[in-house]
């Protein structure tokens, strides 16, 4: 059974097509848009367990240059 969880994250302004480009290439990243509302990206990851997730969020999502904030929600198990 995999996790899988959905970052919601704020860009700078004009930084958000880089920011975007860079995260579709992150290794458990399933999916991401561009999106309009409070939001600029929303991105889908989904790993095998709960441990692998720290790493892509911090590590890499987080790094990514024009990113302002992060929201996670980690879905529950079926």
């Amino acid at each position: 059974m995999s996790v899988k969880a959905y970052i919601l994250i704020v860009t700078d302004p004009g930084k958000t097509k880089d920011a975007y480009a860079q995260i579709k290439g992150i290794p458990g990243v399933a999916e991401a848009h561009e999106v309009m509302g409070p939001y600029d990206i929303v991105v889908e990851i989904e790993v095998p367990n709960l441990t692998d997730l720290a790493p892509i969020l911090g590590t890499r999502i987080r790094k990514v240059d024009g990113i302002q904030s992060t929201t996670s929600l980690v879905t529950l198990p079926d």
